[in-house]
């Protein structure tokens, strides 16, 4: 009898470079009373991409930034960098294991030591792990050159002799020579002017290309996480609202908060040709006029639903889980095919 060849065995999906599960984060401020900065947040990371997070001021985008890096850790809920978890993991652990995630701030002069010299503050990483502090002078240099310094100049600088956009390359160099495997992007360019916003964009791209690094980008301007990002995930009052690819997000946006936001944009930016976000429509989504709600007591069901022109009985009583639509586009909404039909 002959036997049938196995048939070969089907690749194993790569693992993702960090995932979270549903991480929640809340801050008591006194009489029983706390903030609900994030509530139930899933997220996936894929090796070698950059995952945007979009949202207004105080949507929770930062905490979510700060308890992937357990910066503090979040209330409950469970983060993974690879195949280590952080959530439980001991103090000297964790420690080890955050040299693999690094975060850059949003304000690059307060993130540095105003009192010590670009130099010491690239090796900061290496020195306290140990490496050879004969390696220093070559390792700063090569590092400074990656991103786009010049060594000579800035070396023997303190930060308050640098621009802003000279200290946020200096944050990203002491970020880069631990050599991490994701980077934490928070409000990395919000304080800078315009035309230094884009040179920093235009590194942190072609240094994670160039290493193979996966990103997480936070910001609240639209333009900037839809062009730098491959993923978009919306939050809104501590919750998703949306995850979409950012190519043609301006045309597969569905929830009724993402289309709010592309709406805010300028006419020229919502697409790559100029055209509109959706065809035939002018004016922006109809908002429901309705005091914003406050993260000490969000509204109950669906958080977006005080301000949503679809809005229900069912939102108040029931808060929608993601559903995807399409492959990688989820959505949090009960009335998907209402949603279409907005302006």
């Amino acid at each position: 009898m002959t036997l049938a060849p196995h048939a070969p065995a089907a690749p194993e999906p790569a693992r993702p470079a960090l995932t979270a599960r549903a991480l929640v984060v809340e801050f008591p401020v006194g009489r029983g009373q706390k903030v609900h900065a994030v509530s139930g947040v899933d997220l996936d990371l894929p090796a070698g991409r950059t995952l945007g997070i979009l949202g207004e001021s105080g949507c929770g985008k930062s905490t979510v930034g700060r308890a992937l890096i357990q910066l503090p850790p979040p209330d409950s809920g469970t983060v993974r960098l690879g195949a280590e978890e952080l959530t439980a993991l001991g103090p000297e652990e964790l420690r080890r294991a955050r040299a693999r995630i690094q975060i850059i701030m949003q304000d690059p002069v307060s993130a540095l030591n105003p009192r010590r010299k670009v130099k010491d503050l690239v090796w900061e990483g290496p020195s306290i792990w140990g490496r050879a502090a004969a390696d220093k002078d070559t390792e700063v240099d090569a590092i400074l050159r990656a991103v786009g310094l010049d060594p000579e100049t800035v070396r023997d600088r303190r930060p308050h002799e640098l621009s802003g956009g000279q200290c946020q390359r200096v944050c990203i160099a002491r970020a880069l020579m631990l050599d991490p495997e994701v980077l934490i992007c928070d409000e990395p360019v919000s304080s800078l002017d315009v035309s230094v916003q884009a040179q920093i964009l235009n590194l942190l791209e072609t240094t994670t290309r160039e290493r193979g690094l996966s990103m997480v980008f936070i910001a609240h301007d639209v333009s900037v996480v839809k062009n730098i990002s491959d993923e978009v995930m919306v939050m809104y009052l501590g919750k998703v609202c949306e995850v979409l690819p950012s190519d043609g997000m301006h045309l597969a946006a569905a929830h009724p908060y993402t289309r709010l936001l592309l709406a805010s944009l300028p006419e020229a930016q919502r697409s790559g040709d100029g055209s509109p976000a959706h065809p035939g429509a002018s004016a922006e989504p109809a908002v429901v006029a309705a005091e914003l709600p406050s993260p000490l007591d969000p509204p109950s069901g669906c958080r977006f639903r005080t301000r949503c022109p679809l809005a229900t009985d069912r939102c108040a009583a029931e808060a929608p889980g993601l559903r995807e639509i399409a492959p990688g586009h989820r959505i949090a909404c009960h009335h998907i095919e209402s949603t279409r039909s907005l302006p």
